[in-house]
């Protein structure tokens, strides 16, 4: 929001960026159906009589048959735009429209930006004070001090709904959390350390509030403002710093920064000289947060304390004090609570979640944003990063739970746990298909090998496995290869899974015979058996499931699918009376789920096997949690124009009568036909009661061409393929998979999705 000469965009570009079309960055969709004349009668007249009528009776109502649960107002005055200062309420909109899209970005929270025009505090809360009973929450946003601390003070006392300043909390929050992890790192506690503030505006203040509350006291508090250190000496003090003012003269920020723990800034440009920083005790602390430009350059502060920890306010620095890290999360745990107001109970919930998340091992997706640098815990990683998806399912679990404790909460949540499924299914789709999967797991723990040992992403995938409570994993490789490269990740020993280190030793004379005696006729001697067992992972993993010493395994991430699945193959033969075959999973950005097979082993089916593949994908289907309604697809449709492809499928459906399955089946068809409800009416003998859920292609080609489209430029999640038919679980990942991806396939090994 500043004139930043190290962007990596124009003003050009960021011009056409928000010139669209639309102009904007936010716009209004439906959330029901509005396709015909019923639909327009229930949204408006007279169907929304019905739920003025209950609102009107019971106020609370307004939760449940409007948006209002969902909705926050970013409301500002423009008065002091972030870098750019007073320039009213209309220059301000592009920034509050851009924070309403980060609040639909990482929390799910529908926002509405609106500017007034109140150059002065009574006019902005008797504009806002009205605005009640359409929102949930208020957003304050880029009003000047002092006149925010006067309107957040009145909003609360008169709304009956969260009203919160971000500039002023959010930063504290951040700031704290950021603290909290520095002061950990350095052997220090809140209540002891001296701490200065430089920035006596609207966030310093709630900064040092904030700190208060958790346990900072006064005598180690010095807030400073442009004339230096706020003492009781001082005649020019309004009532919001003089109520931090200290007893003792202090002449100068210089004076008080001498053996200081930490500076805390919130001020201007090179605020913190660098013999400023010198005078600092050891190992300073310094969060250095004014933008765009911070109160020391780092490189000054390198120089001169090496040993500093420090914080910016700035992306293309370590630990970026970010306050998006914060009201997303705050409000979306506030509005699923229905809070009355933010606490400080409720603050502080989140900056601790906040330290806690920042000392876990981070996933792919933080990795990632890093190109491909995994970021540890440590001076140079206090907080989290923005991108880290487990935000969502940790902090606003964390908040709503502290507006419980703090009485703020007007429907609390019963189950905790649930929420926080629903959450991590919000930003995640393949999270709400496998929670139900994970819990049967936790139930009952498996031991999953993991085949490719060695390689850093199954070393972590492994540690999420068991960390997750989904049971025991098995580590194949080198003791010595794999304790190295934990070490050097900083993956201590007492987070280390299980390792099969004999793996290719004391256990390969075992594996051997079992495989000499499944393979003497097909042209493999006992060498063979043993070089086979020595060497091959994917061959010594499938031997350790067949022979019973775990209940699955998975593979794949440094093999192809097909040649890893000949590996296993090897080992492990297909169910009696049953298929091998790849069944992928689909989810689409509109919340429908999809089985397609098969996508992993059979090229041009045969009718029989076609029917036997829409079998295991019934099974499947069944097994997850969805009532399967298959559709063999085709080019034709119930017999025009004709094919050979398709005379296969419709012969599959023959078969399929008279296996008397018991699942809803049909074909030959189209894939719109099967999909969409309206064109499937003008078939009026179809078969199917709905839009299928399982998709049975006519060869692997098509299968694999059509998932990889929907992923690619549907925007479709992907699951597997997931592999069903063998006599023991065996998951094959796709090369370059995310650990999270990993960790699903070892879940669906353990839970056995064709058992």
């Amino acid at each position: 929001m500043t004139r930043n000469k190290d962007a990596n965009f124009s003003e050009q570009e960021a011009i056409l960026y928000h010139q669209g079309p639309p102009a904007g960055k936010i716009a209004i969709s439906a959330t029901k159906p509005m396709s015909t004349q019923r639909d327009l009668s229930l949204a408006y007249s007279p169907g929304v009589a019905a739920p003025v009528l209950a609102i009107a009776e019971n106020p609370d109502r307004a939760y449940d048959y409007t948006s209002r649960g969902n909705l926050v107002a970013v409301v500002s005055n423009g008065s002091a735009i972030l870098g750019l200062g007073n320039l009213g309420p209309l220059a301000a909109k592009p920034v509050m429209e851009g924070k309403a899209v980060l609040f639909k970005r990482f929390a799910g929270i529908d926002a509405i930006d609106i500017e007034i025009s109140a150059p002065d505090a009574n006019a902005f809360i008797e504009s806002a004070r009205y605005l009640e009973p359409s929102f949930g929450g208020i957003n304050l946003e880029d009003i000047a001090a002092p006149d925010c601390f006067i309107i957040e003070a009145a909003l609360r006392e008169a709304m009956d709904i969260p009203v919160f300043h971000d500039d002023q909390h959010g930063t504290a929050i951040i700031a704290a959390a950021a603290l909290i992890n520095a002061l950990h790192l350095t052997g220090r506690r809140m209540e002891t350390a001296r701490i200065v503030v430089n920035g006596a505006g609207a966030a310093g203040i709630a900064c040092l509030e904030l700190l208060k509350t958790m346990g900072a006291k006064q005598d180690n508090l010095i807030l400073c403002d442009s004339k230096g250190p706020i003492t009781k000496a001082r005649q020019d003090l309004n009532q919001w710093k003089s109520a931090h003012a200290r007893e003792d003269e202090i002449p100068s920020l210089e004076e008080a920064l001498k053996g200081a723990d930490v500076f805390l800034g919130v001020s201007v440009k090179d605020a913190l000289r660098p013999e400023m920083a010198a005078a600092m005790a050891e190992k300073p602390i310094v969060l250095a947060l004014a933008n765009p430009d911070p109160e020391i350059a780092p490189e000054a502060l390198r120089e001169i304390r090496k040993d500093a920890i420090l914080a910016t306010g700035r992306s293309d620095h370590p630990n970026q004090v970010n306050n998006v890290l914060g009201f997303p999360y705050i409000f979306r745990g506030a509005l699923d609570v229905r809070a009355s107001r933010i606490t400080d109970e409720m603050k502080i919930a989140c900056a601790e979640a906040l330290a806690r998340l920042a000392r876990e091992d981070v996933p792919d997706e933080v990795s990632d944003a890093y190109e491909g640098r995994r970021p540890h815990f440590g001076p140079d990683y206090l907080i989290p990063a923005p991108f880290d998806p487990r935000l969502l399912e940790t902090l606003p679990p964390a908040v709503a739970e502290a507006a419980m404790r703090s009485g703020a909460a007007r429907q609390p949540i019963i189950d905790v746990e649930g929420y926080k499924n629903r959450l991590s299914a919000m930003q995640n789709p393949v999270a709400a298909t496998f929670q139900r999967i994970l819990a049967q797991v936790r139930r009952q723990p498996k031991k999953v090998v993991f085949a490719e040992g060695e390689e850093l992403a199954v070393i972590r995938a492994a540690l999420g496995f068991r960390e997750m409570g989904l049971g025991e994993p098995i580590l194949i490789g080198r003791e010595e290869e794999i304790r190295e490269t934990m070490a050097k990740e900083g993956l201590s020993d007492k987070d280390q899974p299980a390792i099969d280190y004999g793996g290719f030793g004391d256990r390969a004379s075992d594996c051997a015979e079992f495989l000499y005696q499944r393979l003497q006729r097909r042209g493999y001697s006992l060498r063979d058996c043993l070089r086979l067992a020595r060497t091959d992972r994917n061959v010594f993993s499938a031997c350790k499931v067949a022979l019973g010493e775990a209940d699955g395994m998975v593979t794949g991430m440094t093999r192809n699918y097909a040649a890893a699945l000949r590996d296993v193959r090897l080992v492990i033969d297909p169910k009696e009376g049953r298929r091998l075959a790849g069944v992928s999973l689909v989810l689409t950005p509109e919340g429908r789920t999809v089985f397609v097979a098969d996508t992993a082993v059979h090229d041009m089916p045969e009718a029989p096997i076609i029917a036997d593949i829409a079998e295991e994908a019934a099974r499947v289907a069944r097994r997850m949690g969805y009532e399967p309604r298959v559709a063999l697809l085709a080019y034709s449709t119930f017999g025009y124009p004709e094919g050979e492809r398709s005379t296969q499928m419709r012969e599959a459906v023959e078969i399929l009568d008279k296996r008397r399955v018991d699942f809803e089946y049909e074909g030959e068809m189209g894939a719109d036909i099967a999909l969409n409800p309206k064109i499937m009416a003008s078939y009026p003998f179809c078969r199917l009661t709905g839009p299928a859920n399982v998709l049975v292609m006519p060869a692997i080609h098509s299968a694999n061409i059509s998932t990889k489209i929907l992923k690619e430029l549907g925007g479709a999640t992907l699951i597997g393929p997931i592999l069903v038919g063998l006599a023991r679980p065996v998951q094959i990942m796709q090369m370059g998979s995310l650990v999270s991806d990993l960790v699903n396939m070892a879940a669906l090994a353990a839970y056995d999705p064709d058992r």
